[in-house]
């Protein structure tokens, strides 16, 4: 089996790449996902130590873009709210945010899911 990013370089294209992502979830992609304790908080630890710059600010919450995410697990344990998980192992409760993330690089469209699982207060 190969690494996520060996298996990565191969994906033709990022929408092929999304596609076997929403219908395998267990499959050698594998990325990281920001979830629902980052909203509205955004604390940039893990921006700090990320060395290909792959977190980025939406108007609520920090998302990762998994088309950059080299998978090196380096943003997780900075987090002070642990709310970044590798997509494999993340909980039943925040699949939502599988869908939040790969909304990057549409800010429009990663701020409505956000406010749709969590409206404003």
């Amino acid at each position: 089996m190969r690494s996520g990013g060996a298996a990565r370089a191969c994906a033709p294209s990022g929408v092929q790449r999304a596609v076997l992502r929403f219908s395998k979830r267990k499959d050698p992609i594998v990325t990281y996902i920001i979830t629902e304790p980052c909203i509205d908080v955004k604390d940039k630890s893990c921006v700090d130590v990320c060395p290909v710059d792959c977190i980025h600010e939406s108007d609520r919450m920090l998302v990762i873009d998994p088309d950059e995410c080299i998978d090196c697990g380096a943003c997780e344990p900075e987090c002070p709210v642990e709310a970044i998980y590798p997509e494999d192992a993340l909980p039943d409760k925040w699949e939502a945010y599988v869908k939040i993330n790969y909304a990057y690089p549409d800010g429009d469209v990663v701020n409505k899911l956000v406010d749709e699982v969590k409206p404003p207060e």
